[in-house]
């Protein structure tokens, strides 16, 4: 893969009906496997969901708990039922649903609050580079896919319908399928906002 095809890389939300071959699933579940982790732990979890009952299961019972949560802040009703029906497409319409989880389970413990913070950490950041392997592998294959991060608002529900172990924690969704649109326009801060080279010449 080379640095052009990273920097073409869009999240995609609008998919074409059309099924993604199991074989092209198990390259990108592959790639994302041979991510690097914190002391070879590789606690990445995924669930594949490419039924429709499955898809529409998991999203009627997180947009109920979207809409809980937006109505308890007092939002708007036509801004919350908006929002829920957005949230509904965007996971019954993409061909694939990766739930993305990590585990605890092979990480160190310590018994500090101080370091074993550090090891949730050091998993979280590991289960993170296994999906950005997934979403490169999917841009080489000439798929779409979006990464979301609405399981971290509603852990406990999400465990609860896909049934997972209990050390199974939820962290993100990936839609997958192949493209529909080209994605929204690219756009990035300049290297000058967010990079600082130590006694070198500035990025500018």
């Amino acid at each position: 893969m080379t640095v052009e095809s990273i920097v073409s890389r869009r999240s995609i939300r609008r998919y074409e009906r059309k099924d993604i071959p199991q074989s092209v699933l198990i390259r990108l579940l592959t790639s994302a496997t041979a991510a690097p982790s914190a002391h070879n732990r590789q606690p990445w979890r995924f669930v594949v969901l490419t039924d429709a009952h499955d898809k529409d299961n998991l999203a009627r019972t997180m947009g109920e708990h979207l809409r809980n949560d937006r109505m308890r802040d007092g939002d708007p009703i036509e801004a919350v039922e908006a929002d829920v029906a957005r949230s509904y497409a965007r996971l019954t319409q993409a061909p694939v649903v990766i739930v993305v989880a990590l585990t605890l389970e092979d990480m160190d413990s310590y018994p500090d609050a101080k370091r074993s913070q550090a090891e949730r950490i050091m998993a979280i950041q590991s289960t993170a580079m296994a999906v950005q392997n997934l979403l490169l592998s999917a841009e080489a294959e000439k798929l779409g896919a979006c990464w979301l991060c609405a399981p971290l608002f509603c852990a406990q529900v999400v465990r609860r319908t896909l049934e997972l172990a209990p050390h199974w924690e939820p962290q993100a969704i990936v839609t997958l399928g192949y493209p529909a649109n080209a994605g929204k326009p690219y756009s990035r801060r300049p290297l000058s906002d967010v990079v600082r080279f130590r006694n070198t010449p500035s990025c500018s």
